[in-house]
């Protein structure tokens, strides 16, 4: 069934043309000495927001429109025939690329990504997956012409994915950074994986530092009694943040190393610290990286709702005018909704944001064993001697820091005012521009100590556009992207401390607390020229490719 569906209003023929023309306008303020873009939506565009909604998490008003239906990604188009439990597709690992069916079978011995990243293309339209990893498109498109077809495959019944080849934005962002960063006689030349080098010092400083909290805590803090339990689970659990921020979000990318067994083993200490690797590649590559912000299709849009409420298009209820002020008390129990979530998604081999369709029987088995090790290692000191209280201490010590740390540094990239303009996400998701998705629904801060102890998260729109580069690189990539998107007019958002761009969003908190509900945009203020159906977009001229 759909997620959500949604509604476009025809407006008559001048205003439809003047909103073609219309374009962001821009103002310089200051966040605590640290300049950051603002953008002023359209006046006529925000007058049209359409109310028109069919699931509880937003309003219902009826409309006389074309309706535009947003399904999940992974299930039938309504109507449609299903090719996900049809018997002649059962043992077939088939994809969607560019409205072509393939058997991905025959390649599974030769990605150079492995197994596990090409699992998540299997049973979708993978076309965003596939253009946003690799730095030469030329290069996946010549293996997919060497895979086999699915002639007679219904197509029509998988939902589109965004095309990132299709944005001249991105197309000149990658141009650069290929030519000027990762070719012949640059900056990083090294062979055609060098893009994913670079990261070995950060990730043997931050395992040792794990390490090191891991020992204080289990043979020395809570043998020695509660206050000490607490001071060491607390340090273990900035130790468990700062592998959650870097080393496994990196190597889930496969942007650790050219290795997969590196990658895969780096992503699977997110089972150490109490997550799952298996849940976070759908959750967070599948869902949120190809849909960032969207209202329906992003899980990290809706994951925090009831609770918390960060994006206007969600339901207000009225305990949301407080939550600005029980925010501090929500998120140290990241950690648990982390938990119960992996068990969901284990038994119903769905994370919510993207359904499991091509993970293996050894990668649900990680599920499973990640949190006999994760448990071992948090209750060790209850073998050690330690008292039951100072057990208890110190694991809800490292829960707790754990959970701020690491909900306080992923919620700030996504949910400031200036990366929250429904017309950035406005349409179907395949509509719009993904690489101006990717930059307006994003927000930069700090620069090289920032992304040392982030990996590369405080540079969330390079991340955005460069999943698969190693956060090393991204201050490098920060000068072409701000260049590119100047050029291109496209606002870029960015604070120079984490404090401002956490003042920033606190403000966006409290106002999200009393925000009243709007509908979402029917048409994209970025829209993707050789997709969208929208007749008064295909009248005018496409921009130059780059």
């Amino acid at each position: 069934a759909p997620r959500v569906a949604r509604a476009r209003v025809d407006p008559p023929l001048d205003a439809r043309a003047r909103d073609a023309r219309a374009t962001a306008t821009t103002s310089k303020t200051t966040t605590r000495g640290a300049p950051c873009v603002r953008r002023r939506a359209s006046p006529s565009l925000a007058r049209r927001r359409v109310a028109s909604f069919t699931t509880p998490r937003a309003v219902a008003t009826p409309v006389d429109v074309r309706p535009i239906s947003t399904p999940r990604p992974d299930v039938a188009m309504p109507g449609a025939a299903d090719p996900w439990n049809d018997p002649k597709y059962a043992d077939v690992k088939w994809t969607v690329y560019r409205d072509r069916a393939y058997d991905l079978q025959p390649f599974y011995d030769k990605h150079p990504g492995g197994s596990w990243l090409l699992n998540l293309a299997i049973g979708r339209d993978c076309t965003a997956l596939i253009e946003s990893y690799h730095l030469r498109p030329e290069v996946s498109d010549a293996r997919f012409r060497g895979l086999p077809k699915l002639d007679g495959f219904p197509v029509d019944s998988v939902p589109k994915s965004p095309r990132p080849n299709d944005s001249p934005l991105y197309n000149a962002i990658r141009d650069r950074v290929r030519t000027e960063l990762f070719g012949d006689d640059h900056k990083y030349s090294g062979g055609r994986f060098a893009h994913r080098t670079g990261g070995d010092a950060a990730a043997a400083t931050i395992v040792g530092t794990a390490a090191v909290a891991w020992t204080l805590y289990a043979k020395c803090g809570a043998v020695a009694g509660v206050l000490p339990a607490i001071a060491t689970g607390a340090f273990l659990g900035l130790a468990g943040a700062w592998i959650g921020l870097t080393i496994q979000h990196c190597g889930n990318h496969g942007a650790m190393s050219p290795k997969v067994w590196v990658n895969n083993a780096l992503g699977m200490t997110d089972d150490l610290i109490g997550g799952s690797s298996l849940m976070w590649r759908y959750h967070h590559q599948v869902s949120h990286h190809i849909h960032c912000n969207d209202n329906a299709l992003d899980q990290d849009v809706h994951t925090a709702m009831p609770l918390l409420r960060f994006d206007a298009r969600q339901p207000k209820k009225w305990f949301h005018k407080y939550q600005h002020l029980y925010l501090f008390l929500a998120f140290p129990l990241m950690q648990l909704a982390f938990q119960v979530g992996d068990i969901q998604g284990l038994l119903t081999r769905d994370c919510e944001g993207a359904k499991l369709h091509g993970a293996t029987n050894l990668e649900l088995a990680t599920v499973v064993l990640g949190k006999i090790a994760h448990f071992s290692l948090l209750l060790a000191p209850a073998f050690m001697g330690a008292s039951a209280a100072a057990v208890a201490a110190g694991v809800a010590a490292f829960t707790a820091v754990q959970g701020m740390v690491l909900a306080c540094t992923f919620a700030v990239s996504h949910n400031v005012a200036e990366a929250k303009i429904p017309e950035d996400t406005g349409g179907e998701a395949w509509e719009r521009d993904w690489g101006v998705q990717q930059v307006v629904t994003s927000a930069d801060w700090g620069d090289k100590i920032g992304n040392f102890f982030t990996g590369g998260l405080n540079l969330q729109v390079e991340h955005h556009l460069f999943p698969a580069v190693c956060f090393v690189h991204y201050p490098a990539i920060r000068k072409i992207v701000r260049e590119e998107a100047a050029k291109a007019g496209v606002p870029y958002s960015e604070y120079r401390t984490l404090p401002g761009v956490f003042a920033e969003f606190m403000k966006f908190v409290k106002n999200m607390g009393t925000a009243e509900q709007i509908g979402d945009i029917a048409e994209p203020a970025s829209p993707n020229r050789t997709m969208c159906p929208l007749g008064f977009v295909s009248k005018e001229p496409a921009p130059a490719a780059a």
